[in-house]
């Protein structure tokens, strides 16, 4: 059969024999996956956030490993195109709480006991992206323990370094020539900051001119958290106003811990600096 060539034969609907959109996309299967479990009308909405929520990581994670790929490869145009996407989704998500913040407390109470002690605190992509940019912490490997397969990707993850890692590993190389003087990677606790690597950004931003790689990688790495802590607080913000202080679905004390969170900084260096400039 002729292949199908749109600028002579036009808008085709006859797809008996072609790969038609939603083929491509798998949307039957896509489209099947919302089995809300009370009666609820809310809670499609809340299934369909989480799910969509889960896709958008989905992404952020593969343009992570690339990205950190290309930086360690040296391809910096490659790198800096990658961290750009992951800041906008993370926009992205940003944006998906507002449509969830339509919920009411009353619309939420109405389904909560069919989630059972589900909870976000379980999404192992989520945890994930905290390790791969360097937000590390053996214990919450625990709710995964029971998938296999997702507890070997974290801690997989926990046995490399960290995106962070690698971008400091490049901020040494090319200041110094080399990482002799550069604080060994912390592979299963969170970054905390050091001070041989908040002199080296120092240098970079008291001479922008001379080092404006180092200057827009450092740049580019602040808008991501900067994204990132947005997704925090309004995660933080809509748990209590929909739920207010009660404990969450997974048995966390909620906003308390969501609030704690908030003070966790992933490049610590880096917003620190700023302070001595």
């Amino acid at each position: 059969m002729a292949e199908f060539d749109p600028k002579k034969d036009g808008a085709k609907t006859d797809f008996s024999d072609a790969m038609s959109y939603g083929d491509y996309l798998g949307l039957s299967a896509l489209l099947s996956q919302q089995h809300p479990l009370s009666d609820a009308h809310d809670e499609m909405l809340f299934i369909i956030q989480h799910q969509t929520s889960e896709l958008w990581m989905k992404l952020a994670l593969h343009e992570l490993s690339a990205a950190r790929e290309a930086l360690i490869a040296g391809e910096m145009p490659t790198m800096f195109k990658m961290l750009a996407r992951v800041s906008r989704i993370l926009e992205q998500l940003n944006n998906a709480w507002d449509v969830l913040r339509t919920m009411t407390p009353a619309d939420y109470t109405a389904f909560r006991a069919a989630l059972g002690p589900s909870s976000g605190f379980q999404s192992h992509q989520y945890r994930l992206i905290e390790f791969v940019l360097g937000n590390r912490n053996r214990h919450m490997l625990g709710p995964h323990a029971h998938q296999p397969e997702q507890h070997k990707i974290l801690t997989d993850e926990l046995a490399r370094p960290s995106f962070y890692d690698a971008v400091v590993a490049h901020l040494f190389r090319t200041l110094d020539g080399d990482t002799a003087q550069m604080p060994a990677p912390q592979l299963d606790t969170p970054h905390e900051a050091q001070p041989e690597i908040q002199a080296r950004w120092r240098q970079v931003y008291e001479d922008i001119d001379a080092h404006w790689g180092l200057y827009e990688l450092a740049e580019k790495l602040v808008d991501l958290e900067d994204y990132f802590r947005r997704w925090r607080f309004n995660h933080v913000t809509t748990v209590e106003r929909v739920i207010g202080f009660k404990r969450g679905t997974g048995g966390t004390s909620g906003v308390q811990y969501l609030r704690r969170m908030l003070e966790v900084e992933l490049f610590p260096e880096l917003w620190n600096v700023r302070g001595e400039l």
